[in-house]
């Protein structure tokens, strides 16, 4: 018996890659990016004034700490300075 061969056969024509912006309105489109951008701005303000809110409350955290605490904390060995 003969085995059936498939053969591939090379595509004489390119196809166009239809993505969803070429099938859209262009100004949908522009309206879609701008509202991106947006939402994009936001996120980096509410992760900004988080970081902000941490910080904060890390200085308050160290400011409140009394001399044993600072000093528990404090890596150095305070025995070679003596």
């Amino acid at each position: 018996m003969k085995k059936n061969k498939i053969r591939m056969q090379p595509a004489g024509k390119k196809e166009e890659k239809l993505t969803l912006s070429s099938m859209l309105d262009q100004d949908l489109v522009a309206q879609l990016k701008n509202k991106q951008k947006e939402l994009m701005q936001e996120e980096q303000s509410k992760r900004e004034a988080e970081e902000q809110k941490k910080k904060e409350e890390r200085r308050r955290e160290e400011k409140n700490k009394t001399f044993a605490e600072l000093l528990s904390e404090d890596k150095q060995d305070w025995h070679n300075f003596k």
